[in-house]
């Protein structure tokens, strides 16, 4: 029997911080994925470009939009989409909802957040709500922006999630190195907790994630990637 989504998202998961290296002092790559957690290029940019411009972002935002994440990381995506949602001016609250198995210590995900300085004030919010022991669940508010940060594997927290998004981030490691976050079932969660309309974006255009994604209902398309990367993958779940 499965505990009911109030209790279990509060039950005491126990999370392994990940052992990390550090390039040009602030980025920070993942020994387990071999996989730096954003962009050499520029995170921020990539951010806005594959996460942020690839679901049509901020044009569709509006009072109670869920964005919906696999892989928290630094918290980059979290505050990217605050500060796009300030700059809108408009009234209201979105909500962010993101599953994460390795969750960063908040030293380490200030020190990555400096790279950023336009982001400082946000990244100052973030890290010092964010717990010495996370386990479970973290609730963090920013300006206009409501999330909450579900700790363990995603294959079994996603599926005993009560909510839907209307905009998702697949941002795990590369698929060759992190296969858990992209396998065919999990993708079936990722579509099963879309709203009708709603739409994906990530940075890979793997032909076995656009097939798997294709499978679950999105209409899939493959756009101009980020820096180096020829292609990302976009996506819309078929409203019907």
């Amino acid at each position: 029997m499965i505990a009911p989504e109030s209790d279990l998202f509060q039950m005491p998961i126990p999370c392994q911080s990940p052992d990390l290296d550090w390039r040009d002092t602030v980025i920070p790559v993942a020994r387990r994925f071999d996989d730096p957690y954003f962009s050499l290029q520029g995170g921020l940019a990539e951010t806005r470009h594959v996460f942020l411009a690839g679901n049509g972002l901020p044009e569709r935002f509006r009072d109670g939009f869920a964005v919906a994440e696999l892989g928290f990381g630094t918290g980059l995506n979290l505050l990217a989409v605050q500060a796009a949602w300030a700059a809108t001016g408009r009234p209201g609250r979105l909500r962010y909802t993101s599953f994460e198995a390795f969750p960063l210590p908040a030293p380490a995900i200030a020190r990555a957040l400096s790279a950023f300085p336009v982001l400082a004030g946000t990244a100052a919010m973030l890290a010092a709500q964010w717990p010495v022991a996370p386990a479970g669940r973290i609730a963090i508010d920013l300006p206009g922006i409501t999330a909450e940060i579900l700790l363990g594997d995603a294959r079994t927290r996603l599926p005993a999630w009560g909510g839907r998004a209307d905009a998702w981030f697949l941002d795990g490691f590369s698929p060759a190195k992190n296969p858990e976050l992209w396998g065919e079932a999990l993708l079936a969660e990722v579509a099963r907790h879309t709203a009708p309309g709603g739409t994906l974006a990530t940075y890979t255009a793997a032909g076995h994630v656009r097939r798997a994604l294709q499978a679950a209902g999105f209409a899939v398309t493959r756009a101009p990637g980020f820096g180096s990367k020829r292609h990302m993958t976009r996506g819309i779940l078929d409203p019907t």
